[in-house]
């Protein structure tokens, strides 16, 4: 076996990026400041629903004011589009205008956009506008929505449902309950998020009259969807006429993929006034005007053998998409439902699923989309259907989980699992976390008043699957290597990860890799980064187009070198005769004399039609204070199956960090508005509670890869993982603690020191009468 490359694949290289970021050298959109540009700000609805006039006359005459935009003066724009629909049952969502007309749907509603030559003159403005408010009733959470006699968010949509399908066969699974020897069910909520990324959006856009063209600096998740989807369906201009252009991102989690009306409002002021227009978020805004997560309210039901196999499931979901549809919306709780059978071999399965309009922001894809939803409902469901049959958790998982034998596996619900074997990382995360030994450390807990929980939550997901991504290789004079390619890194660290890729086959260092994001201009074509797609699609597209440019650098070097092709290798940016010390520098072959230009260019584009299929196993172990209902976890032991590992150190990161995340919905986040009159109560961090570094535990993260055998590269995504295993795991554990001492069976997250102590009290209540 050939020795690894120094910094090739598999390697612990540590992220290139990260010099600048940490001395404060990074370029954010904000940075951006063009010499004399206008300042911009949106008037949003202070209420939940609402009819409305306005009158900017006053304000549009204070000085430093140079446009306010109503809904009058965008009326021929587009709306924001939803990119999904159902084959079988198409659905027509209501518009997603640019400013509301006459009408706001939830707090936060953007009815007007002011610009003005500084942020103080564009405050006074805002405050000058004339608006007359005429409340209507409005409706909270999608269980309130679907009650009769609701307020209707859209009139055209009944019962405030988008739609209400079936996944599977609800006959054959109905057939398998009636004769079920035993039959566990949840009913669990999975609240609504707020993303939170460190880096508030922003935007700045440039005209060129001249040449009649739009440059949007937008820090996002990818360019080109965002400048396709502008241009095409909301101002309706070629996609020539605009170059977008996406700087250092503080942050994504699938928030910032999506178009925003922020983007289209400041290019139609950039181009009314023949000037620079600047917006940059407040957090305030983030909270009310970027898309949430999460927010599905499920029943989901087991039918079970009396040996503990799984026979059948059945789940109700309903979806909150908030007011609008956003992006992505309607898919993001139809496609987790794809992932409900999770790791196990369930054979029968019927979902129905529901989406619900609320007078609430809109919902899309947040840290894993779905899946982690779709997790959390099984995992829930399956340590449920043990205590139902008094078996342990593990028992009853490797009583049904899919056998490696059984790959390549097609689940009830279509997807293809290629490989993995779960029993093996549930075992080998047990043995980390002393599993065995828990009940001494319960028993040493009770002691001194806690009560101590253990649990685990296996996991599998989809992703990988954006379509095609291609990317453009090639050899600089100087010798060095750049990579063009249109995925977009928030934070993953793609500058080192494609810089691995390109040094596994030529022996370069990673300072002489140059990687170009963010540019469409710069780059044809680009999908940007969501799903966990950039390794698995955008690093074969890399891998692919080295392999192709280190050949055609063999066919120029051979002529150099007066020999075969054959007969030449790569290494530390040479090509040299295998066994001898004639070699030519990469330098001098740019610079060869003759040699055909193109030679020195590669492409290549991929596209995963089945996707890959992360899989693994969380086991956290807690501590709760029965006095106070405070929560530690004071063990968490990760053990994943993620194909390949490129970089050690950036997986890790990665699943560090959705780990976090998972702990903080789990815990403690969960945005919550007031049923009566929709306002949004934790509309600041005062309020929404956010995990710090002494929440989380001391992760203990091991991988049990096994290749996947769908990917050319061996991967399967990773950037999603650690937030679809986390949640799950932690309230398992809160669970399995508050079922052996007090008989509590049930929480739902956030599982609050509140919570707890509420839930204890309860139990003691009933059990003293």
């Amino acid at each position: 076996m050939a020795a690894p490359v120094k910094f090739g694949v598999g390697q612990s290289v540590r992220r290139k990026e990260d010099d600048k970021l940490i001395r404060g050298k990074g370029s954010y959109t904000d940075d951006h400041a063009p010499s004399a540009a206008l300042h911009a700000l949106v008037l949003r609805s202070p209420h939940a629903h609402a009819k409305f006039t306005i009158d900017a006359a006053k304000a549009r005459g204070l000085p430093g004011v140079g446009a306010i935009l109503t809904a009058e003066d965008v009326a021929d724009l587009g709306g924001l589009p939803c990119l999904f629909n159902l084959e079988d049952n198409p659905f027509t969502g209501p518009a997603y205008p640019i400013l509301a007309k006459g009408e706001v749907r939830h707090v936060g509603d953007a009815v007007a956009f002011v610009v003005a030559e500084t942020i103080d003159q564009a405050r006074d403005a805002i405050e000058a506008i004339d608006v007359n408010w005429a409340p209507l009733p409005a409706v909270v959470g999608a269980v309130n929505a679907v009650k009769k006699g609701a307020p209707q968010v859209w009139p055209d949509h009944a019962g405030n449902v988008l739609f209400d399908v079936p996944i599977g066969d609800k006959k054959a699974t109905d057939a398998v309950f009636a004769g079920a020897y035993a039959v566990a069910e949840v009913s669990i909520v999975n609240p609504r998020i707020v993303t939170n990324f460190m880096e508030t959006r922003a935007a700045v856009a440039e005209y060129d009259a001249r040449r009649d063209h739009l440059t949007l600096t937008i820090g996002s998740q990818g360019s080109h969807r965002l400048r396709d989807i502008l241009c095409q369906n909301v101002l309706k201009i070629p996609v020539e006429k605009m170059r977008v252009i996406c700087p250092d991102v503080g942050g994504g989690f699938g928030t910032k993929l999506f178009p925003y009306r922020e983007y289209a409002l400041i290019a139609v002021a950039a181009k009314k006034l023949r000037r620079t227009v600047k917006w940059t978020a407040d957090r305030a805004d983030h909270f009310m005007g970027d898309a949430q997560g999460r927010d599905n309210v499920t029943t989901a039901r087991m039918a079970l053998a009396e040996d503990g196999k799984f026979l059948a499931m059945d789940v109700d979901l309903m979806g909150d998409m908030g007011a609008y549809l956003s992006t992505f919306g309607p898919y993001i709780p139809h496609g987790g439902a794809g992932m409900l059978p999770g790791l196990y071999d369930i054979q029968i399965f019927h979902c129905r699923v529901r989406t619900v309009f609320t007078n609430t922001v809109p919902v899309d894809a947040y840290r894993g989309a779905g899946r982690p939803e779709a997790a959390y409902v099984v995992e829930r469901l399956v340590d449920a259907a043990a205590r139902k049959l008094e078996m342990t958790p593990d028992a009853i998982r490797r009583k049904n989980f899919i056998t490696p034998k059984a790959m390549p596996y097609t689940t009830a619900t279509g997807k293809v699992y290629d490989s993995g074997d779960f029993t093996a990382h549930m075992k080998r995360a047990m043995e980390i976390a002393d599993w065995k030994e828990f009940p001494k450390r319960a028993k040493a807990a009770k002691k001194l008043g806690l009560v101590r929980g253990i649990g685990l939550a296996t996991y599998v997901e989809v992703c990988g699957t954006m379509g095609e991504e291609t990317a453009n290789v090639r050899l600089d004079p100087n010798g060095d290597v750049t990579v063009l390619i249109g995925t977009q890194s928030s934070g993953q660290g793609h500058q080192t990860a494609y810089a691995q890729i390109v040094a596994e086959q030529f022996g370069l260092l990673p300072e002489r890799v140059h990687i170009f994001q963010g540019d469409t201009d710069m780059i044809a074509t680009g999908l940007g980064t969501g799903g966990s797609a950039s390794i698995p699609s955008g690093g074969v597209s890399v891998e692919r187009a080295t392999r192709t440019l280190g050949a055609n650098l063999r066919e120029i070097a051979a002529e150099a070198l007066e020999t075969s092709a054959g007969d030449l290798e790569i290494s530390e940016g040479m090509v040299r005769i295998a066994g001898t010390d004639r070699a030519v520098s990469f330098a001098d072959l740019a610079k060869r004399p003759g040699a055909d230009s193109s030679k020195l260019n590669a492409s290549a584009t991929f596209a995963s039609a089945d996707g890959t299929f992360p899989n693994g196993t969380h086991v956290a172990e807690v501590e709760i204070d029965p006095a106070t209902g405070i929560i530690k976890i004071v063990n968490y032991v990760i053990v994943d199956d993620f194909g390949v590992t490129l970089n050690p150190l950036l997986l890790a990161g990665q699943v560090h960090g959705g780990a976090m995340q998972g702990i903080g919905q789990a815990l403690m986040e969960q945005a919550v508005y007031d049923p009566k009159d929709g306002q949004l109560v934790t509309g600041t961090f005062m309020d929404y509670a956010l995990p710090r570094a002494a929440d989380g535990p001391l992760f203990v993260f091991e991988t049990h890869n096994v290749p996947c055998k769908t990917n050319p590269l061996g991967v399967k995504g990773a950037g999603e993982a650690g937030a679809i295993g986390s949640c799950p795991a932690i309230v398992n554990a809160i669970i399995e603690g508050l079922w052996r001492e007090y008989k509590i069976d049930h929480i739902d997250m956030p599982a609050t020191a509140e919570r707890v102590w509420i839930a204890i009290r309860e139990q003691q209540r009933r059990h003293s009468l």
